[in-house]
């Protein structure tokens, strides 16, 4: 009896064996990796702010200054003095202020939504070289000559200056034309006898010798280049570069670029001279704004040094 108890023990504990033995195993779950370096993120989107509903200007606000400006985002017309002007798709727009230009002006913007905004300028008056020659006449009656030529150079200036181009010249910063002694500063006059005023001088002049190239100071296209020496301004070559504002180069010995041809920015497109009504050799640079002339000791700085 013993016997068979223990067979029976003995054999049930074979089966529990097997059994234990023959059990799948559950699987071992591997841990995910540890890793320090993320996805970066990407950079957070800002958005374009909008132009603001006001003015912004960037020049001199005085007489004979040059002013690069901003208009109010939407704005479908400019006035300047209640006369429209160009602006451009960013807003961009230029005015200018003449030698004798008033104390104010005004600018108006109207909006796509109907709205106008609208901003009063001060504009600084300045100091003039003044000469005073009160035992002289002002200048003696133009002879015959000059009478009979004069209206037709008077007529080809104008007409010049009402050409419209794809210049794109304004937006730079203007460069001398030519490096030199300064002879005549923009806007000094003389007053002769019995208190007669002589006119302003419109431009700058610069002592250079006949000959020395002349630079264009910034791109532009050629709306004027005479075939002969106008009484007063001699060889006169005419540079617009863009938004109504263009230079006039006066007294030239020599032209090097035509009518409708697009010059760079320090490209050489004349020589200086003495023709026309000039005392000496020298260039005169004049640059305009529509009616308003402009100092380009203002646009362009101070002359630089000679080398």
């Amino acid at each position: 009896m013993r016997r068979g108890l223990r067979w029976s023990f003995g054999v049930g504990a074979l089966v529990l064996l097997g059994s234990c033995a023959s059990a799948p195993q559950r699987p071992r779950i591997q841990p995910m990796p540890q890793t320090t370096a993320q996805r970066p993120l990407p950079p957070p989107v800002r958005p374009i702010p909008p132009r603001p509903v006001s003015f912004s200007y960037r020049g001199a606000m005085t007489q004979g200054g040059l002013v690069i400006g901003t208009a109010p985002a939407g704005t479908s017309l400019l006035t300047y003095d209640r006369a429209a002007i160009p602006v451009t798709p960013d807003g961009r727009f230029v005015i200018a202020f003449d030698r004798d230009a008033g104390p104010f002006s005004d600018l108006a913007a109207t909006l796509d939504d109907g709205r106008v905004v609208r901003d009063r300028l001060s504009i600084a008056p300045r100091e003039w070289d003044i000469s005073r020659l009160n035992t002289l006449p002002k200048y003696p009656v133009p002879a015959p000559e000059f009478a009979r030529l004069r209206p037709a150079e008077l007529a080809e200036i104008n007409a010049a200056r009402k050409v419209v181009t794809d210049a794109q010249g304004w937006k730079q910063e203007f460069l001398w034309p030519a490096t030199g002694r300064i002879s005549t500063l923009f806007g000094s006059q003389r007053i002769y006898k019995n208190g007669e005023k002589g006119s302003y001088h419109s431009g700058t002049d610069i002592a250079v010798p006949t000959g020395t190239p002349v630079l264009a100071p910034a791109d532009g296209v050629v709306i004027l280049a005479t075939d002969h020496p106008f009484t007063l301004e001699g060889n006169l070559l005419m540079v617009d570069h863009g938004m109504g504002l263009n230079s006039a180069f006066m007294h030239l010995s020599r032209i090097e670029v035509h009518v409708g041809e697009h010059v760079r920015r320090g490209q050489e497109i004349a020589r200086s001279g003495a023709t026309g009504r000039a005392t000496g050799p020298h260039l005169h640079w004049g640059l305009k704004w529509r009616d308003a002339r402009i100092d380009p000791l203002l646009v362009a700085g101070p002359m630089p040094r000679a080398e």
